[in-house]
């Protein structure tokens, strides 16, 4: 074998192991890891285009809220910045960091991610509070009842993640969840639990501890399954948990932008109609009063059947004198 064939199976090689290496690294970069904040976001066997309803329906209202979204041009600088006259040595750090900036990967306030389970995209968030967006969201939805999405089931916020592992769940809500929770806060709450491609975890278990954990952080926290004031999501996807505490959960229809704008129906009233005592009792009484005539009418017959021949003679005697 020649040296040149040699060198030409080295070379296949060495690029065949160097772009391996780099779609694996990219792969990860867009997955769900541990550290992130955003938003989970279920749909029903079409992630493409529930992945473009969302950018839709969360930049429309991530707009409304927090503004327009800042977009850096090739110079590093914002396309509102006003120039301005700068000396020599700010012009070079300037330029130091423009250069810096063009180099690096521009992060956009909206990033779609592989979230690792199937139905299930993660878009995660750049600088700004998840929580309040999607609680934002359904209000409007919840108040105009206009459907925006057809493929988008569930909303759910995703404001602190950690490894899904009971002790490391237990040991991440102990301080991610005092803002709600500990003294002087408290609240009537419940936990939302759900598992997808992960069995070590035994949802009993898991529940059971962190609503110990919640009981310790202040023991006036109660449990409500009815109407709670805040609600604990769990969401574990692998080996990643995301974590929110929200609001309004039961009113907005567990996070479902497809129910929440569904007119609300009322409840059937099961109140017993009214009754007129005063009239049934007045009917009553004739019925009591003619059962107690005839009772005693045949009461009378009785006691005649019942008096001897001989004795009913003598009385007949007695009338007669």
């Amino acid at each position: 074998m020649s040296a040149a064939s040699n060198d030409s199976r080295k070379r296949s090689k060495k690029r065949y192991a160097t772009g391996h290496h780099h779609s694996k690294r990219w792969k990860g970069s867009r997955e769900l890891e541990v550290g992130m904040e955003g938003i989970l976001i279920t749909c029903n066997m079409n992630e493409r285009k529930c992945t473009a309803e969302a950018f839709n329906l969360l930049n429309e209202y991530a707009d409304e809220l927090f503004g327009p979204e800042k977009l850096q041009d090739n110079n590093g600088s914002s396309s509102d910045e006003e120039e301005a006259e700068e000396d020599v040595d700010v012009a070079l750090k300037k330029e130091v960091a423009q250069l810096k900036a063009s180099g690096a990967k521009q992060q956009r306030r909206f990033q779609a991610l592989d979230s690792g389970a199937n139905n299930v995209i993660f878009i995660k968030t750049q600088d700004l509070e998840s929580d309040k967006l999607v609680h934002h969201i359904l209000s409007d939805l919840h108040t105009t009842k206009k459907k925006k999405s057809r493929v988008i089931l569930r909303m759910l916020p995703v404001t602190g993640t950690c490894k899904a592992f009971q002790e490391d769940m237990v040991k991440y809500l102990t301080t991610f969840l005092e803002p709600w929770f500990k003294t002087p806060n408290c609240g009537t709450y419940q936990i939302a639990f759900k598992a997808r491609n992960s069995s070590h975890n035994k949802r009993d278990e898991i529940i059971k501890s962190i609503a110990g954990l919640v009981g310790k952080l202040n023991p006036k926290n109660k449990v409500d399954l009815t109407n709670p004031e805040l609600t604990i999501i769990v969401e574990v996807i692998k080996v990643v948990c995301c974590i929110s505490v929200v609001k309004d959960y039961a009113l907005y229809r567990k996070y479902n932008v497809q129910e929440v704008v569904k007119e609300d129906t009322p409840k059937p009233d099961v109140t017993p109609a009214p009754t007129d005592t005063s009239t049934a009792g007045e009917k009553d009484a004739p019925d009591a009063e003619e059962t107690t005539k005839e009772e005693t009418k045949k009461g009378e017959e009785d006691n005649d059947n019942s008096v001897p021949a001989e004795d009913k003679e003598a009385e007949d005697e007695g009338d007669g004198e």
